[in-house]
C-alpha cells in the first residue's frame, strides 16, 4: 500500500456537516429517518412473510425456504448489470422508483388475505419483484450516502445507518410478531407498505445535490463496464478475501435463518407474538456492534477490531440449537446477539472501507459484484436451510449450520488482514483507467 496517496473524493456538492456532528446535518437526518424508518417496516416483513406462509396457508419447511429465496434471487439474476446501470445514471431517481414498487405490491397481500385469494403463488411473486427492487437500491444507496456526507464522515455515517437498522429490527421484529398475533400476520405487510412511503417523502426533501457520474472517455458495452467492476473486485486483495467472508457468513446466516422461524413455532411451541421478540434478539447485539465500532476502531484499528469482534462472537451461534423450552430460551437470544455483533460491526468497518478504498466512477460496479456474491448466496442459503430441516430434522440441522458459522472468520486470516492495524484508504496501484 503507499501510504501517500489520498483519498479519492467526488465534488459532490453538499454542505460539510458542523462541527456538531451528523446529527446536526439536515439531508443526513433525512436519509437516516426515512431508510430507519423503512427497516422497521422490512423486519415486521421479515417476521410477516414466514408467518403468513405458516399460520395462514400452512405451508411446509421447504416452502417457507423457498419464499425467503425469492427475495434475494434477483441478486443473480441482475446484480452486475444493475451495477454498471447504477454507475451511468443519477442514484436518487432509481432509489425513488425502487421504493415505490413494494409500497403496491406488499399492500397486496394483506388485500388479497382480506378477500380470501391470497396464495402461495402470490407471496412468492411479492417477495421476487420486491427482490428485483432491492438489487437497485442496496447498489443506488451504497453510492448516494458519500454524495451526502464528507468523506472523513463516512465511518460515522455508516455507524450511525447500521445501529438503526438494528434498532428497526427490533422493533420491527417484535412489532411484527404483535401485529401478527393481534390483527392476523398479514397485516405487517401494510405497515411496511407505509414506511416505503415515508423513505421515499424524506429522499425527496434532501438537498445535497448529486454529482453527474463520470462519464468514460468513449461509451463501452455493458458487458465492458461489468468485466471492470469484476476484474477491480477481485484482483484487489483486501475486497476479495472480506467477500469470501461475506458470501460463506451470509449463506450459514441465511440456512438458519430459514429454518429458525419453524424450530422456535414448531418445536419449541412459542406464540406468535413471542416469536418476533426472539428473532429481534439479534438485533440487540447489533445495535451493540453499531455503537462500539468507533471506538474499537480508533483503539485497535479498523483491520484488527474486524478480526477480533468476528473470531470472538461468531462461536456464540453454537447457543441456538442447545435452546429448549422454558429459561433455556435465553440461550437462543444470546446467541443470536452475540453473533449479531460481530456481523454489524464487520458491515460498519467494510462500508466505510469500500466507499473510500474504491474509485467513485467503479463504485457501483464493485459495491454490485460484492453484493452478488454476498447476496447471491442467500438463495442457496435458504433452500440449503429448507433441505437440511426436511432431511436432518431442525436442530441437528441448526448445529450443522452454527458450527459451520462458528468458523467461517477464520477465512479473513487468509488474506493479509492479519499483519495490518488499519484497513488502507486508497489502492496501492490506482486502477481509474480500463480493465
Amino acid at each position: 500500500m503507499s501510504a501517500g496517496l489520498t483519498e479519492r473524493a467526488p465534488e459532490t456538492g453538499h454542505e460539510p456537516p458542523p462541527s456538531s456532528g451528523l446529527l446536526r446535518h439536515r439531508d443526513f437526518r433525512l436519509l437516516w429517518l426515512g431508510e430507519t424508518t423503512n427497516r422497521v417496516g422490512i423486519s415486521i416483513t421479515g417476521v410477516g412473510m414466514p408467518l403468513v406462509a405458516v399460520v395462514e396457508l400452512d405451508a411446509s419447511t421447504l416452502s417457507v425456504s423457498l419464499l425467503a429465496a425469492a427475495s434475494w434471487l434477483p441478486w443473480l439474476l441482475i446484480g452486475l448489470p444493475a451495477g454498471a446501470w447504477v454507475d451511468r445514471m443519477r442514484r436518487r431517481p432509481i432509489m425513488q422508483i425502487c421504493n415505490l414498487v413494494p409500497l403496491v405490491l406488499l399492500a397486496s397481500v394483506p388485500v388479497a388475505g382480506r378477500l380470501g385469494i391470497l396464495t402461495m403463488t402470490q407471496l412468492l411473486l411479492v417477495a421476487l419483484i420486491n427482490g428485483f427492487a432491492a438489487v437497485f437500491f442496496g447498489i443506488s444507496y451504497k453510492v448516494y450516502v458519500p454524495s451526502v456526507v464528507d468523506p472523513k464522515d463516512l465511518q460515522e455515517a455508516n455507524a450511525k445507518l447500521q445501529g438503526s437498522e438494528s434498532v428497526a429490527q427490533v422493533a420491527g421484529l417484535g412489532g411484527g410478531g404483535l401485529l401478527a398475533q393481534a390483527f392476523g400476520a398479514a397485516s405487517g405487510l401494510l405497515v411496511n407498505s407505509a414506511t416505503f412511503l415515508v423513505a421515499a417523502l424524506c429522499l425527496s426533501g434532501i438537498r445535497s445535490k448529486e454529482p453527474l457520474p463520470e462519464e468514460p472517455p468513449e461509451r463501452r458495452a455493458l458487458r465492458q463496464d461489468i468485466k471492470e467492476g469484476l476484474r477491480f473486485t477481485f484482483e484487489d486483495p483486501y475486497l476479495r478475501i472480506l467477500t469470501l467472508y461475506g458470501t460463506a457468513t451470509n449463506l450459514l446466516l441465511t440456512a438458519e435463518a430459514a429454518i429458525l422461524p419453524v424450530f422456535i413455532i414448531r418445536e419449541l411451541r412459542v406464540p406468535e407474538g413471542a416469536t418476533g421478540w426472539l428473532l429481534a434478539s439479534s438485533s440487540v447485539g447489533g445495535i451493540l456492534g453499531a455503537t462500539t465500532a468507533k471506538h474499537l476502531i480508533a483503539r485497535f484499528g479498523s483491520a484488527r477490531a474486524l478480526l477480533v469482534t468476528t473470531v470472538l462472537s461468531a462461536p456464540f451461534a453454537l447457543l441456538v440449537p442447545l435452546t429448549g423450552t422454558g429459561w433455556t430460551l435465553s440461550a437462543l437470544a444470546v446467541g443470536s446477539a452475540v453473533l449479531s455483533l460481530g456481523v454489524v460491526l464487520a458491515n460498519v468497518i467494510q462500508g466505510a472501507f469500500r466507499q473510500r478504498y474504491c474509485p467513485p466512477r467503479l463504485l457501483g460496479r464493485v459495491s454490485a459484484s460484492i453484493s452478488v456474491a454476498n447476496f447471491g448466496s442467500i438463495p442457496f442459503g435458504s433452500l440449503l436451510g429448507g433441505v437440511l430441516g426436511t432431511a436432518l430434522g431442525l436442530r441437528p440441522a441448526l448445529w450443522l449450520l452454527t458450527a459451520g458459522l462458528a468458523l467461517t472468520p477464520l477465512l479473513l486470516l487468509i488474506g493479509p488482514l492479519r499483519r495490518m492495524r488499519d484497513l488502507p484508504v486508497a489502492p496501492a496501484a490506482r486502477c481509474d483507467g480500463p480493465a
